[in-house]
């Protein structure tokens, strides 16, 4: 097959590639790929996921080789920042609707999701910026401006509309600060004022089909038929699978088409479907060794900022996993927020494989840092 060729060609090359970490990854890939190629009919799912699984190796091998240095000055993220700030602007005069949402850059069959790319900006963002004021992160004000960096996409990625994407790029936010130490009465400041923001959001500027799925989560039987209909079929979709699975390809909910984005949004509900609890075990187990082995490399950052860099990117990757099992089982509103490295499309591929490509480069770099450089944290520099 051609992206284990491509795998083949691209990794023959001299280069320290952690295996620990990108097996796990590639293990979830192929439960996707499996998954996409039971579904029945004309069907192209599978053949256009190989392609971006090989455009998204290429930016990993790649992105193994940058050097992560240059990512620790600020001009060079906030000039990064400013740019994909007015990329997600322009998507609101060319972007192309799909879903409900102008989220998207669309040439002839490529299309590209500027928000995904957003997503690891702010993790790298956020690790410089609390990098160098761990050590006072008790003053509210770095709180604040923080949520500054997040605040500006947030409601960028909302107006689009993208609930979902909103969704995590708050939880990238919250979850660093909570890393960084924060004490426990901004943390309660923190829950208050997000608090007040969600009812600002319910008033003016969420949609009507928004505030169904909102509205669902608190009752999901409410509208079956209507509102509730994706979260109806994901759960019966997961519940029928039981403890084997009814066999790859043997998944009537998907097959039959009862399940909405059975290949992005509600692709863990065709897997558990057709994989059952031992399947579904083995897949929450595998992408536990994969954020188990992100931690690890993070522990062992050089500086405050690798360290920061890593827990983000964990942060950003449980984010995605809990808020889709969530929705799938019923448990959280739909959102149509995709499993990493499992659901169908190309931008969320190519810009994780970049994320775990840029913690083998910080990995393979780090060396003891100089007190010079650990100063430097603190000065900006």
């Amino acid at each position: 097959m051609q992206v284990f060729t491509l795998v083949r060609e691209v990794f023959s090359r001299k280069a320290a590639i952690d295996w620990m970490l990108l097996v796990p990854a590639l293990l979830i890939v192929a439960a996707g790929l499996i998954t996409m190629n039971a579904f029945t009919g004309e069907n192209l799912f599978f053949e256009k996921q190989l392609i971006s699984i090989s455009v998204a190796l290429v930016a990993f091998y790649f992105a193994t080789q940058v050097d992560t240095d240059m990512l620790k000055r600020t001009n060079v993220l906030v000039t990064l920042f400013v740019l994909m700030s007015l990329l997600l602007l322009v998507l609101f005069g060319l972007g192309h609707v799909a879903k409900g949402a102008q989220s998207w850059f669309k040439f002839g069959s490529f299309a590209f999701q500027p928000t995904d790319a957003m997503k690891l900006l702010l993790v790298l963002i956020l690790s410089k910026y609390f990098s160098r004021r761990h050590v006072e992160i008790a003053h509210f004000r770095h709180i604040l401006i923080s949520g500054i960096y997040a605040f500006i996409p947030f409601v960028l990625v909302l107006l689009q509309p993208d609930f979902g994407s909103a969704m995590i790029i708050f939880l990238i936010w919250f979850g660093m600060i909570l890393v960084s130490g924060v004490s426990k009465k901004h943390l309660a400041l923190v829950f208050l004022v997000g608090a007040i923001a969600f009812g600002g959001l319910w008033v003016g500027l969420l949609k009507p089909y928004q505030k169904d799925r909102i509205a669902t989560f608190l009752n999901p039987l409410a509208d079956i038929r209507g509102a509730g209909y994706n979260s109806y079929q994901s759960t019966i979709a997961v519940g029928s699978g039981q403890v084997l699975g009814k066999g790859v390809g043997y998944g009537t909910q998907s097959r039959l088409h009862f399940l909405p984005e059975y290949q992005t949004d509600f692709i863990f509900s065709a897997f558990a479907e057709e994989w059952g609890l031992v399947g579904v075990a083995i897949l929450f187990g595998i992408f536990t060794l994969l954020i188990g082995r992100i931690l690890m490399i993070a522990l062992v950052g050089a500086t405050n900022f690798e360290m920061l860099y890593g827990m983000g990117v964990a942060i950003f990757f449980i984010a995605h996993f809990v808020v889709n099992i969530g929705m799938t089982i019923g448990l959280l509103p739909v959102t149509g927020v995709t499993v990493p490295f499992m659901s169908f499309g190309g931008s969320h591929l190519l810009i994780e494989f970049t994320a775990l490509g840029l913690l083998v480069s910080m990995k393979n770099r780090a060396r003891p840092a100089h007190r010079s450089a650990l100063k430097n944290e603190f000065l900006g520099v």
